[in-house]
């Protein structure tokens, strides 16, 4: 019963923590929070689908901090938040690449930062939509050698087992994203009519 009650408190915290007026804002919350939830896991999914070799998978945690602060930065501009959530995002990305090199697929998580930079601005923001776009893809076109050496080099079948692991993975935070935008579509109208209105 007690254990049952702290979750109870933990997922209000949480919750409270997450929310925001601006429903933009609050996705992106949603979203960072989510992240910062699963990232303990993934070298659990490493060790159970690829292989027992999981030291690569803790730079991940190295962005760990930035996701969870997305909710604070929002609190002080939504602008902020937003843009912290992108960044964490692709420079994740970048230092997995880094970490377990070309093979492994893991810029398939460019796609759902693609997602959020054309879906988190407001029509009035598109240079910080048309910039993140831009950045994520130019992360895609970095040369392997840029990034160096993997920390690990796995096998090919462990590669392909990674690049299954790690499209699920992306794949699932893209059908988060469009899940949680679309139960936020009529809000995310009426807001931006208010600000076109506030803007005129």
């Amino acid at each position: 019963m007690m254990l049952v009650n702290g979750l109870k408190r933990m997922a209000a915290t949480l919750s409270a923590y997450a929310a925001h007026p601006d429903p933009r804002s609050a996705v992106a919350n949603t979203v960072a929070l989510v992240i910062v939830s699963n990232q303990p896991f993934y070298p659990l999914y490493i060790a159970w689908a690829v292989s027992p070799v999981i030291a690569p998978s803790y730079v991940t945690f190295l962005s760990t901090p930035f996701f969870a602060a997305v909710p604070a930065a929002m609190r002080r501009s939504t602008l902020l938040g937003r843009a912290l959530l992108l960044s964490a995002g692709i420079g994740n990305t970048l230092l997995c690449g880094a970490a377990f090199g070309s093979g492994s697929g893991v810029e398939v998580f460019l796609l759902p930062c693609l997602m959020l930079a054309l879906m988190l601005f407001r029509r009035s923001e598109r240079l910080f939509t048309l910039g993140f776009a831009a950045l994520a893809f130019a992360a895609y076109l970095l040369p392997a050698a840029f990034l160096g050496g993997p920390l690990h080099l796995y096998q090919a079948d462990e590669y392909a087992a990674l690049q299954r692991l790690n499209f699920l993975s992306a794949a699932s935070l893209t059908v988060l994203i469009g899940w949680l935008f679309s139960g936020h579509l009529d809000t995310i109208s009426r807001a931006d009519e208010t600000n076109d209105v506030r803007g005129a």
